[in-house]
């Protein structure tokens, strides 16, 4: 058993059997991997790491696992894809992710390769794991995935706290303690004590507050969309290839390719973002104004270009000069958990976000 002390949780106790995963190369790559993407451009201090992400999600699905009264084995499992969630994460977290999603087809949860291969798939086997039950259990296709991947997930416990602690906005008060005392185990899945709807309460309060606050602050959503743009740029003569490189790179590395790059509007473009000489906000709408990109679902690049590249003729400046950001039009956030009264009857517990969140088009000349 080693500890590892964390600025969130105290002290994280790493079972043995679970340390060798630790020292994977896959795992270690997560240290330069930041959390928040760009938002360090916003809140100086927001330079944690998918590194410390990981191991407080681990930690917290070793503490639902264990109060769920799971089987060694299940526990060893939850507690292993608790470490492990994030590793298909690409350079500043979600920045490329729609990229990766566009041209590839491919999520940062799609996984199941890296759990079967190289050194991690070694590892695995050596710890006596399955890569296949780790891998439903971040998909989401477990019976018990719902602990990583649900409505109350621990991932999602950890990064509201965490996020909060290092942004240092008050919005992210999560009890997940609580939360994780709270809940059983049932057939049906994971259900809720009276006594945790509070704390499950605020849970969905404290991401309706971090969304504009932190998640989609505009400046650095700009910042985003910049990187976005000059990786686009510097793969667009062979994607299919190129991409998959980048996003095994991590943020200097990928950074540094896109300022070395031979495309001097890719180097220029990163420069800027380097400098923090980011686009300014030109325009700022929502959906029901602009009927052209209502029936869009997902942000897409390609779509994205063509309408900043309608703006810049129009507007008589170059295509450089422009850049067009829809984000995938949020839904109102809601969960539902099943709740245990004090009859032991089982019904659906159900509540809505406080507040309706952005949606926007952005342009920036």
């Amino acid at each position: 058993m080693k500890s590892i002390k964390d600025p969130v949780h105290g002290y994280i106790q790493v079972d043995s059997s679970i340390l060798p995963l630790l020292d994977t190369s896959q795992v270690q790559r997560l240290r330069y991997i930041r959390q928040l993407g760009f938002s360090f451009l916003v809140y100086p201090g927001a330079h944690h790491t998918r590194f410390e992400h990981s191991l407080g999600a681990m930690h917290l699905a070793r503490a639902l696992a264990a109060r769920l009264s799971l089987s060694e084995d299940e526990q060893r499992h939850i507690t292993a894809a608790g470490l492990l969630h994030d590793i298909g994460h690409g350079p500043f977290s979600h920045a490329i992710e729609g990229l990766s999603r566009e041209i590839l087809g491919k999520e940062h949860t799609d996984i199941h390769d890296l759990l079967t291969r190289g050194q991690l798939g070694e590892t695995i086997s050596g710890a006596d794991l399955d890569p296949n039950i780790i891998y439903q259990l971040i998909a989401g296709t477990h019976p018990c995935s719902g602990i990583i991947h649900g409505d109350l997930d621990v991932d999602r416990m950890d990064y509201l706290l965490r996020d909060a602690h290092y942004t240092g906005v008050p919005y992210g008060t999560v009890d997940a303690m609580r939360l994780i005392r709270a809940m059983r185990l049932c057939e049906s899945g994971i259900l809720l004590d009276q006594s945790g709807i509070q704390a499950a309460e605020s849970l969905l309060i404290a991401r309706t507050l971090m969304r504009p606050a932190v998640y989609y602050h505009h400046v650095s959503r700009i910042a985003e969309k910049m990187f976005t743009l000059a990786v686009y740029e510097y793969i667009k003569l062979a994607p299919h290839s190129m991409l998959p490189s980048l996003l095994q790179a991590d943020d200097a590395a990928c950074m540094q390719q896109l300022l070395h790059a031979d495309n001097p509007f890719v180097s220029r473009l990163t420069q800027d973002l380097y400098e923090r000489h980011l686009y300014k906000r030109a325009l700022y709408v929502g959906k029901d104004d602009v009927r052209e990109v209502q029936h869009m679902t997902s942000e897409s690049i390609v779509r994205e270009r063509d309408l900043a590249h309608q703006i810049a003729d129009e507007a008589g400046v170059t295509h450089e000069q422009v850049m067009v950001d829809i984000p995938a039009f949020p839904r109102d956030i809601w969960m539902e958990v099943q709740v245990q009264d004090k009859n032991s009857v089982y019904h659906r517990f159900r509540t809505l976000e406080m507040f309706i969140n952005l949606f926007y088009i952005k342009a920036y000349i």
